[in-house]
């Protein structure tokens, strides 16, 4: 297989996270979510728990800029220097391998790249409800008040740093419905659409 980057974004609960370390899996390539924020938190010196909170659901006051030169811990704020050590690190990632990457506004990031096949998974919100309370064991009413705050969050957090709307079908190759087509088969879609790519 040629260089492939995916970048899958998710709303909550849709099975994002499950769908992009399985491809990785069955592909054979480094998988990517978690890995990132402990990274970035070794990188900066923050919790882990801080640095999840400012790289995927913080909202600054004014449109993110890429670093053109050096990240100033002291002079930068914390939710622009969280993101500009978050960036960095996903252009070394993809500079380096083949990989899946989930969430973090990665679809942007690696925008201009050839190689990269980005992904968006979205469902319908019972479906999603259902899910969160499957795995982190919580009552139905607040797996819904977790999935419409965390997809609200992310939204906001994506528009602040990229200027464009989070979930919208032109920032992505294709979108999923993990609740019409179920998990198996986007795991099955993403990986024939990247072994499609590679033999044309």
């Amino acid at each position: 297989m040629d260089k492939k980057i995916i970048t899958i974004s998710r709303q909550c609960g849709s099975g994002g996270h499950t769908i992009g370390q399985e491809v990785a899996k069955r592909l054979g390539i480094p998988f990517y979510d978690k890995k990132i924020v402990k990274t970035v938190a070794e990188r900066s010196g923050f919790s882990e728990e801080f640095v999840e909170e400012q790289g995927e659901y913080s909202s600054h006051s004014f449109l993110y800029t890429i670093y053109a030169g050096s990240i100033n811990k002291d002079s930068t704020p914390l939710p622009d220097y969280i993101a500009a050590l978050q960036t960095e690190l996903i252009k070394e990632l993809a500079e380096k391998e083949s990989c899946v990457i989930v969430g973090r506004g990665a679809d942007y990031v690696l925008r201009d790249r050839p190689d990269c096949l980005h992904v968006f998974i979205c469902g319908n919100i019972e479906d999603r409800k259902k899910r969160v309370v499957s795995e982190h064991g919580i009552s139905e009413k607040d797996a819904e008040t977790l999935v419409l705050s965390r997809d609200k969050k992310r939204a906001r957090h994506y528009k602040c740093y990229t200027d464009r709307e989070w979930g919208i079908a032109d920032n992505y190759n294709i979108c999923l419905d993990s609740s019409f087509l179920g998990i198996e088969a986007c795991i099955n879609f993403i990986i024939d659409c990247v072994q499609r790519n590679n033999s044309r």
